[in-house]
Parts: structure tokens; C-alpha cells; sequence
């Protein structure tokens, strides 16, 4: 008979997505211990609990930003666990969680699916755990391809097969769950011309960042038989979210292109500039790896990729930010505005007012937390606004593109930084609806009165 501890009574009480930021917050503190114990150490390399604590928020939140190097600081040992704390916050807490509690045979109730839901943005608890099956499913598979690929493909570069597969192994993990680190010092600096090991990463980028139920409704298609494709509908969020993603992915290669047309890229080759353009614009939505030096770039260039690292990854995916369907809704609700539509519609279906009110909130208090953010930096460092809002995007986004400053930044800068890592990874949606509290609807309504707009 399963026997209730009363010590445990207060769980109850707390909701879904207040357990979340709660299961975040112990994952970032065991990671804290583990990345400060000695053994994950390189010799005679002393690191201080500011840098291990922003190491480890990085590492959870799948952001990259590094104050110290990690492959000067860290043995194998400590890039074992970054490696493995990357994992947890790629695929969430939640989903770990589960494959646990499956692993174990414990039945899934209705609090975990609440978790669950919460986690995964997802609408319902239908088809909850087998959402987080086939999330592992469709992710370590990717990750063990990538693997393999890469491991074998480095067998080139590096002078052991052991050395070759490990990173390979770091960096199929690093890219698909948009974690943004390496191990090589450099990036991706060193295969700057290596055009296959540049493609397999933004693969594995793409992958990571276009949404888990992106992902599983392709799945579905591939592997069903011809009579069933016929059937298969995808959803709206689906086309969506694809459609958005490419058009970001494309404008920001065409546009990162253009404005760095008379600097970076002069004298550059149609392939080189194509390939250096496409990866920027990729690593923006969350990847965080890079394939030059991005502070050789104009300020025109930096700002505007401030702007697609602040609007990041898609929802249910690796990465943060506002998520690209939100700025979708918001371009979208513009245009009927303008056009004088009543109604919203895309792709013959009509948005549900509550999720445009959503977008609408999680927009506007994105750039409220960027704004106060960049406000606080710029007051107490001496860098310029355009390398203080490159970070703060760059955080905020989980990215973890950086123009060099952030191990220059003092221990306030760090803190700032370590929550916006943090809220960009448990997302501003689900940390909003952990401020809500049990109301009951009102029986009455207030006069009604309009206000003067714009």
C-alpha cells in the first residue's frame, strides 16, 4: 500500500508551472555542486562560485555564454557534465523526468501530466507521455547520427579516433540542444571553410530549435505507408512555425549579407559569404555557435542580429527567446489592423483570441526585460549599448553569441545575465502563469468605457 508523507503535502499546493521553475532551480543547484567539485577540474585551475553558478545556468538554460573557457578550466570530467546538464535542459526537466518514472514503472498521474503540459507548452493532457517518448525518441536519435557523422568525419582533424568521436559527441549534443558550447576554444572559427561540418550543424541547429511537435508530426509522415499519407493533415502550428522559421532563416541571410556587403564580406567569394551569412542567421535562432569573429562585424549587423536572437527558437524546442510564433501572431494581428479586419486569420484558419493576447503579452514583456536589462548593464560597465544589447539578446535568446565581453563583466552583469538565461529557458509564458493566483470569476462586470489610442 503506497503510504502519503505529510512533509511533502506542500507540493500539492503549488502549481504546475511554479513546480516547474522549481525543478529548474534544483537542476541549476546540483549542476552548481557538481561543476565546482575538484574533480571536474584541470589542474592548478581555480574557478570562482560566480563563474561555476554562470557555467551551470548556461549549461540548463542551452545558452553557450561562457565567462570562463570551459575547455581551459574543465577536464573531461566537468565537460562530461556540462555535456550532460545541455541534455537535461534540451530536452526538459520534465521529460528526463519522465523517462525516469517510465524507466522505473511508476504510473504517470494527472500532476505529472499537468507537469508535462506545462513543460512542453502544451494545451491538453492528452497524449502527454507519449509525447515525452517520442520527444526521446526523435531527439537522441538525431543526436546519435549526428554523432556518428561528425565523429567519423573528425577522424581528419584530430589525432585519435578517441579524441575525434568525443567531439563529435560534444558537439552533436552542443547543436541540437542549442546548447552553444564547444571545446575546441574557437567555435567553429576552425572550420570556417569546412562547408560539411558547417551543413551538419545547422542541420542539427534547425533540428534542435523548430519545435519537438514540428518534429514528431514529420515523423509521422515519413514513416507512414502512402494510403496513410493521403490522411495526414499538419497542424496549423506546424506550417506555422516552418514557414516562419524559413522566412526568418533566409531573410536573415539575405539582410546579414547585405549589411556587411562593403566590410566583412569584401573580397570574399559567393560561397564563402553565402555560407558565412547562412550559418549567423541560423545560429541566431538559439544555436550560438559561430563560424567567425562576430565583433568583425558592422554595428548595423550586430544590432539586427540582437533582433533575431531576440525573437529565437520555437516553442517546445531547445531554445528561447519570444519564440518565433509569437512574432508571427504579432506581424500577423498588424496586418489584418491595417488592413481593417475584424477577424485574424492565417492559412484559412482563424487565431483564437486568447493566443494573440498571449503573444501580445509575452512580446511586450520580453522587451521589458531586455530594456531594463541592457539599462543596468550599460550603468555599471564601460562597454558601448551595441555590445550590451548584444549580450542581453544573446541571453535572453538562449543564444550564446557573445562579442567577447561577457568574462570581462562583473559579478552584478553575471547575475543579470543568469536569469535571463534562466527565464529564456523556462520561457516568459510559463513564468507569467506561475505568478497567477486562485481566483474566482466575478458575478458583476464594471461600466465599460473606451479609451483614447495612439
Amino acid at each position: 500500500m503506497r503510504t502519503y508523507d505529510p512533509r511533502w503535502r506542500w507540493l500539492n499546493n503549488i502549481s504546475p508551472t511554479r513546480l516547474i521553475i522549481l525543478f529548474y532551480l534544483v537542476a541549476v543547484i546540483i549542476s552548481t555542486c557538481l561543476l565546482a567539485l575538484p574533480v571536474a577540474h584541470k589542474e592548478g585551475m581555480d574557478i570562482s562560485f560566480v563563474d561555476v553558478l554562470f557555467t551551470a545556468v548556461s549549461a540548463i538554460s542551452v545558452t553557450g555564454l561562457a565567462s570562463v573557457p570551459i575547455q581551459e578550466y574543465f577536464n573531461t570530467t566537468g565537460i562530461v557534465l556540462i555535456a550532460f546538464t545541455m541534455q537535461l535542459g534540451g530536452i526538459g526537466v520534465m521529460t528526463l523526468g519522465t523517462f525516469v518514472w517510465l524507466l522505473f514503472g511508476k504510473k504517470i498521474g494527472l500532476k505529472e501530466r499537468r507537469l508535462i503540459m506545462a513543460d512542453q507548452n502544451q494545451m491538453s493532457f492528452r497524449g502527454a507521455v507519449n509525447l515525452i517518448r517520442q520527444i526521446l525518441v526523435v531527439v537522441l536519435s538525431i543526436e546519435l547520427i549526428g554523432f556518428l557523422v561528425l565523429g567519423t568525419y573528425y577522424l581528419q582533424y584530430f589525432p585519435t579516433a578517441g579524441e575525434a568521436y568525443f567531439q563529435g559527441l560534444f558537439a552533436s549534443i552542443s547543436a541540437t540542444t542549442n546548447g552553444g558550447f564547444d571545446i575546441t576554444g574557437q567555435s567553429l572559427i576552425p572550420f570556417q571553410h569546412d562547408y560539411f561540418v558547417q551543413f551538419v550543424h545547422m542541420l542539427l541547429i534547425i533540428l534542435g530549435a523548430i519545435g519537438f511537435p514540428v518534429l514528431i508530426e514529420v515523423k509521422h509522415y515519413m514513416f507512414a505507408s502512402k494510403e496513410e499519407r493521403s490522411f495526414i493533415r499538419f497542424s496549423l502550428f506546424t506550417k506555422l512555425t516552418t514557414i516562419t522559421f524559413l522566412v526568418l532563416i533566409v531573410a536573415g541571410t539575405i539582410i546579414i549579407a547585405l549589411l556587411d556587403s562593403r566590410n566583412f564580406f569584401v573580397g570574399k567569394s559567393w560561397h564563402e559569404t553565402l555560407f558565412y551569412s547562412l550559418f549567423q542567421s541560423v545560429t541566431t535562432r538559439s544555436g550560438g555557435l559561430a563560424t567567425m569573429d562576430i565583433a568583425s562585424l558592422t554595428e548595423q549587423n550586430q544590432l539586427f542580429m540582437s533582433a533575431l536572437m531576440f525573437v529565437g527558437a520555437s516553442p517546445s524546442s531547445a531554445g528561447g527567446g519570444i519564440r518565433t510564433t509569437t512574432l508571427a501572431l504579432v506581424v500577423i494581428a498588424l496586418y489584418h489592423f491595417a488592413r481593417g479586419n475584424k477577424q485574424i486569420t492565417v492559412l484559412r484558419r482563424e487565431i483564437h483570441p486568447e493566443d494573440l493576447f498571449k503573444a501580445i503579452n509575452v512580446t511586450i514583456f520580453g522587451m521589458i526585460l531586455v530594456f531594463i536589462s541592457a539599462v543596468i548593464l550599460t550603468s555599471i560597465e564601460p562597454f558601448s549599448l551595441t555590445e550590451v544589447l548584444f549580450e542581453v539578446c544573446s541571453a535572453f535568446g538562449t543564444v550564446g553569441l557573445s562579442l567577447g565581453i561577457t568574462a570581462e563583466l562583473s559579478d552584478a552583469s553575471k547575475i543579470v545575465l543568469m536569469l535571463l538565461m534562466f527565464l529564456g529557458r523556462v520561457g516568459i509564458l510559463t513564468f507569467l502563469y506561475s505568478l497567477h493566483r486562485k481566483s474566482q470569476a466575478a458575478n458583476f462586470h464594471y461600466p465599460k468605457e473606451r479609451i483614447i489610442i495612439g
